[in-house]
């Protein structure tokens, strides 16, 4: 080698090395240079991305789903392909990608199956990135076609059941009857999973209700005709036997009878033992107010099914309590109450109940001593009252005492009773008046609606009727009838307005002359009559002062819905109230009252506060109150 070509071959090989040293350089480097030394940082970039991405993974996947809004949320929420791609894409590799492609087709239609889609039409289209990127699209199209019906439904019972309803037995008949009409997917209908799921458990919650507490199915399947798009339903439940009433197992009296819990069960040996028979049990333990915690359940020991055995365990609530109290009412004013309940009275199935009330405008006392439920819920009562109320026209002292028996059953209530009462009323500014009646009476109550504290459909019925003979001050005696009625609906009116009606009639049948006790008229006013006027102001005007009248008509529509989503116990309403009291139907003269209203519905009851305007009086006036008035 000459020393030329030395030289040569020396700078040749020091040319890379100094084009990276840009201070050893002394002026800007030739193309040949920057050619270099781009070709020398491409390498390396290739080299750090060829560390961080491992060969044969993907770095990014972008996966597009085509399909109806509700479809594509469940293939997305649901594919392989979508979840691991979205979420850990560098941790799938060529082969699990590969595989995941390959399933999603029949994925896809697994899924479309459980809503009713049994031919959809599938369709994958994969887009690589650039070279050395490890980047790939896939774009997923599906077009479900036509959603299958119900074609046939077969529903097949065996057990119990089906020996019943073969011997025409009724509660065996009914049930079956039920069972067929209220099955969820009737031909015709569309064909989901979910609902598939539902009917079959509708099926055995039924069941399980009606009294066959192990009912249970023997076989199910559904049978898909792709030509027809149709599924054939096929069912076999098996009922079990029907569990019949056989004892009681009462745990926990201790000063109670357990009669009285008997007498609470109202049904016989061998009644059937159904759902609403156990919750009905213990609705009524609940409310005869002797105990602080029931539990009522069955014991499912088939063995025993034909004299099952009812568990009932209790924890009986104290023997006597006082409790105190303070309240105000638009209609009374501030009021003060103490009343005392012994549950046992002198050792006897008796309660005791004794309230003595202080306030404003009304003061009164009142004591009753009623029995334990007997048979068919009939108790005994004897109970006497004294009230002192005042209004801005007269005070009236009324003294009572009544007899009598009642029955409070689950929709219905009702009291029988012979009653003597006195009253003196004295009008302000003139000389008091008194009136004696001894009459036989009925009070009546039935309810009907979908919660008993706060109603939103349906209706409730109170009837009072009564006669009886009267004497009064300066006045003959003579026989009276006294006939009164309170009618209140409830009705959902779209999806957030409610209306309320209410409708209130009565009438005292008098011969001239003769006069009765003043809490047998009627007067209107208040809360619950007509708001916009002060409590029982209403009525006709005697001695110059508002009196009890003989008929009575008011009447009320209210319209209410929640104020906003955020507070959907409390509502707003409007309404308008109309009556009045008179001495006959012929002169009452209906006023008006109208107003704005807030409720809250509260889980004791709604909190009510209205402001009304009254027509007569040309003045606002707000009312106050708690419960409902059945």
């Amino acid at each position: 080698m000459t020393l030329g070509r030395a030289a040569l071959a020396l700078l040749a090989a020091l040319v890379p090395w100094l084009g990276g040293c840009a201070s050893l350089w002394p002026g800007p480097p030739t193309a040949e240079v920057r050619a270099t030394a781009e070709a020398a940082s491409a390498t390396g970039s290739a080299g750090a991305a060829a560390a961080s991405n491992p060969a044969g993974t993907l770095s990014l996947v972008a996966i597009d789903v085509q399909a109806p809004g509700e479809l594509k949320s469940l293939l997305e929420r649901h594919l392989d392909l979508v979840r691991l791609g979205r979420a850990a894409p560098a941790d799938v590799d060529d082969s699990e990608w590969e595989r995941l492609i390959d399933a999603t087709p029949a994925q896809v239609r697994d899924l479309l199956q459980t809503e009713g889609y049994f031919a959809p039409a599938v369709r994958l289209q994969r887009n690589a990135g650039p070279d050395g990127a490890r980047t790939e699209s896939v774009t997923l199209v599906v077009e479900p076609g036509a959603r299958a019906s119900v074609g046939r439904v077969t529903l097949e019972v065996q057990g119990e059941l089906d020996t019943g309803a073969t011997a025409q037995d009724g509660h065996a008949v009914a049930t079956l009857a039920r069972l067929r009409e209220s099955f969820e997917l009737r031909p015709g209908t569309p064909f989901r999973n979910e609902t598939w799921s539902s009917a079959k458990g509708s099926v055995l919650v039924l069941l399980r209700a009606a009294g066959y507490a192990n009912a249970s199915y023997s076989g199910t399947s559904a049978s898909v005709d792709v030509a027809s798009n149709t599924v054939r339903l096929f069912l076999v439940v098996d009922s079990g036997p029907l569990y019949r009433l056989g004892t009681l197992e009462i745990e926990g009296l201790v000063d109670h009878d357990v009669q009285t819990v008997r007498n609470l069960a109202m049904s016989d040996v061998g009644t059937p033992v159904t759902e609403a028979l156990l919750l009905d049990f213990q609705e009524r333990l609940q409310k005869a107010g002797l105990f602080d915690s029931v539990n009522v359940t069955l014991d499912p020991d088939p063995a025993q099914a034909a004299a099952a055995s009812v568990q009932v365990r209790l924890r009986e609530a104290a023997l006597q309590v006082y409790t105190v109290g303070v309240g105000f009412s638009a209609n009374t004013g501030a009021r003060a109450s103490v009343e005392h309940v012994y549950r046992r009275v002198f050792g006897f199935a008796a309660t005791a109940r004794n309230k003595l009330e202080l306030g404003d405008k009304r003061s009164a006392w009142e004591g009753e001593v009623i029995a334990h439920p007997g048979p068919r819920l009939y108790r005994n009562l004897i109970g006497g009252a004294v009230e002192k109320l005042e209004t801005d026209t007269d005070t009236v002292l009324s003294q009572r005492l009544r007899i009598g028996r009642t029955q409070d059953r689950q929709k219905l209530e009702r009291l029988f009773f012979v009653e003597a009462e006195r009253s003196v009323r004295t009008p302000v500014g003139a000389e008091s008046s008194s009136a004696f009646a001894l009459s036989a009476n009925f009070h009546g109550g039935w309810r009907n609606v979908d919660n008993i504290v706060l109603p939103t459909r349906g209706a409730t019925l109170k009837v009072e009727l009564g006669v009886g003979r009267s004497h009064g001050t300066d006045a003959p005696s003579g026989a009276f009838t006294r006939t009164y009625g309170r009618l209140v609906g409830y009705l959902p009116l779209g999806q957030t307005w409610y209306g309320q009606a209410r409708l209130e009639l009565g009438q005292v049948f008098l011969p001239s002359g003769v006069v009765v006790p003043d809490s047998k008229l009627f007067r209107a006013g208040g809360d619950e009559s007509v708001r916009g006027y002060s409590f029982r102001s209403l009525g006709p005007q005697v001695d110059g002062a508002v009196g009890g009248g003989v008929s009575l008509a008011t009447a009320s529509l209210e319209v209410a819905r929640p104020i906003s989503d955020r507070f959907p116990s409390i509502w707003g309403a409007v309404f308008v109230d109309a009556g009045n009291a008179a001495d006959s139907f012929g002169q009452l003269k209906p006023v008006y009252g109208t107003g704005l209203g807030v409720r809250w519905r509260s889980p004791v009851g709604p909190l009510r506060l209205d402001w009304a305007y009254g027509s007569e009086t040309r003045e606002g006036r707000f009312h106050f109150s708690v419960g409902i008035a059945f």
